[in-house]
């Protein structure tokens, strides 16, 4: 009989560089013997999995978990409570979990969902976080630009899948950040074009990692053919 639950741990691991996982996250994710993540797509690793493949020792159980990229609300519970199953098989027979997500666990982050579905499932499962470097503070690193300062206004828009959120963030926001900004770029260009802020606008594509990109001053740049993780700041 196992004397005690496993604790499940979220750790968020940064935008890209292995070396921007913070001293306690790593100390968590060396310790743990089970290390789970979000699974990748097409038999290629994601990109948490990437992060701390470098970190990560050969007796550790690697527990990778499906999440689907859509917006249906039943197929994303019924994975949601199937990863939590899976986790939930090992803190029931005393083993700590480390989740790896990419960024902050706490920002945008499926760590929020998945420690929900544990809890529900597991009620008496201790779950700690530790807490991450996010992508925007990581791009306005690789800008040497200050994200913020003073009492400057900041509207972090994680997706859109409507334009006017877009106009009503300009009209109240000093600074403005664009996750997952791929799919609309060019909708996006106009509207920014449109309000003359394309040159205080910039993109960065795979923020810290080896093929970081810079875009900056968009003027010239209204049909980018951008990846998943682009993120786009304006300085209004």
């Amino acid at each position: 009989m196992v004397d005690r639950l496993g604790q499940l741990w979220g750790i968020g691991v940064g935008p890209g560089d292995p070396e921007l996982i913070t001293v306690k996250a790593l100390n968590c994710l060396r310790r743990c013997p089970v290390v789970a993540f979000p699974a990748g797509r097409a038999d290629r690793p994601g990109m948490a999995q990437t992060i701390i493949a470098p970190w990560l020792n050969s007796d550790q159980v690697q527990l990778p978990l499906w999440f689907p990229y859509v917006q249906e609300a039943t197929t994303l519970e019924t994975a949601w409570q199937q990863a939590a199953s899976q986790v939930n098989l090992h803190l029931t027979q005393g083993q700590d979990v480390v989740f790896a997500t990419e960024g902050d666990a706490s920002f945008y982050s499926t760590f929020t969902y998945l420690a929900q579905a544990v809890q529900q499932q597991q009620p008496d499962v201790q779950v700690i976080t530790i807490p991450g470097v996010c992508s925007p503070l990581a791009a306005a690193a690789a800008l040497g630009k200050p994200l913020t300062v003073q009492h400057q206004r900041l509207t972090i828009l994680p997706a859109m899948h409507a334009l006017d959120t877009l106009e009503t963030a300009l009209d109240q926001a000093e600074v403005l950040v664009l996750m997952k900004v791929a799919a609309v770029y060019p909708q996006v260009w106009e509207i920014l074009q449109k309000r003359e802020l394309l040159s205080r606008s910039r993109v960065v594509v795979h923020i810290s990692g080896p093929s970081q990109l810079i875009y900056d001053d968009l003027s010239n740049h209204p049909r980018l053919s951008l990846p998943y993780f682009s993120l786009l700041i304006v300085h209004c």
